[in-house]
């Protein structure tokens, strides 16, 4: 005996063949529409799989091509925080802020300096290249010192550093008061370099000021065509200001090379103030202290600036290996 459905089957040729049975009129009967639930509709489920359930039902497509937007936190943060800053918040950044604050400090009571030649070198081997090759004790004399603190390092207002130390000071030669010379060997971030712009050129009088800057940055940072594995370094390139018009000591630096930090700070305030500057920038492959880099700067030597001012040779490298000589003992943790 045949089973109804069986029957029913069999006497429906179309449904035979796989397809829907016909209506009445001769067109494909549509099968009865599935109950649709609601897209906001909630099931019956507990705990965690029934928050994720609704979350999944709150962001489901009712249609086909429905865009369906996602929950996002973006933007909302900084309006958070700005809601959410209590007094005490307020009065933390206060007193950070305050901490940022550089200090300078000059031992000469007479302001503005008056300032014919102004030397910067900023970076460990651009400051020992000053004092190895300029300064000395007794041509030289310490009239000022910087005081700074931020997430990078910290000064004093000590004036007996090492070679290890970060610090800034200021030198004034003592046969020529108007040459001053700025050994900057401490992180200056971005946030205080405005700061150090304005309270130490402010001290100094602008005209007739000229302004030389050193300072060393990575091989890496250098853009060109060529591999820079084929470059020989360290390497000297210079940037100058509008007014700068000696000759320089080296190849000026192509385009689209930058500088970063307080030496783009200094010559850009030395460009906006139109004062005649020129940035000597070391590009080396060796972070620390190195001869090889510190010996870069060499050239400058017979610049008209520094010529008047360099040491006797034989003098200047002794004073090199020692330099060297006193950082490797203070950076060796073994003594």
């Amino acid at each position: 005996m045949e089973s109804p459905s069986l029957r029913a089957f069999q006497s429906c040729p179309d449904a035979a063949q796989g397809v829907r049975p016909r209506g009445p009129e001769g067109r494909r009967a549509l099968p009865p529409p599935l109950p649709l639930r609601a897209a906001g509709a909630s099931r019956a489920c507990s705990g965690a799989e029934g928050g994720a359930a609704q979350a999944r039902a709150a962001t489901m497509a009712t249609f086909f091509g429905e865009v369906v937007v996602a929950p996002s936190r973006a933007g909302l943060d900084e309006e958070e925080e700005a809601r959410e800053e209590t007094p005490e918040d307020r009065e933390i950044r206060r007193e950070i802020e305050k901490k940022r604050e550089i200090e300078v400090l000059w031992s000469c009571a007479a302001e503005p300096l008056v300032c014919s030649r102004f030397i910067v070198a900023i970076g460990r081997n651009a400051a020992a290249f000053l004092s190895s090759f300029i300064l000395d004790s007794v041509c030289w004399e310490v009239i000022g010192v910087v005081k700074l603190w931020n997430e990078w390092c910290r000064t004093s207002s000590t004036t007996n550093v090492l070679p290890t130390d970060s610090f800034c000071l200021f030198y004034r030669l003592i046969a020529d008061p108007t040459v001053l010379l700025c050994q900057c060997s401490c992180y200056v971030a971005e946030d205080q370099q405005f700061q150090w712009l304005e309270k130490v050129f402010g001290s100094m009088q602008k005209k007739g000021l000229q302004v030389t800057i050193l300072s060393t940055c990575p091989v890496a940072d250098y853009k060109t065509q060529e591999s820079t594995l084929t470059l020989v370094s360290p390497f000297l390139k210079a940037l100058k200001t509008k007014e700068f018009q000696e000759q320089v000591c080296c190849p000026l630096l192509e385009q689209p090379n930058i500088v970063r930090d307080l030496p783009a700070a200094v010559l850009s305030y030395c460009q906006v103030w139109g004062i005649p500057a020129v940035l000597y920038q070391c590009y080396t492959d060796v972070i620390k202290l190195d001869t090889v880099t510190i010996e870069a700067f060499k050239p400058l030597l017979s610049s008209k600036l520094l010529k008047s001012l360099a040491k006797d040779a034989s003098e200047s490298t002794k004073i090199l290996k020692k330099f060297l000589t006193t950082s490797e003992t203070h950076n060796n943790i073994y003594i």
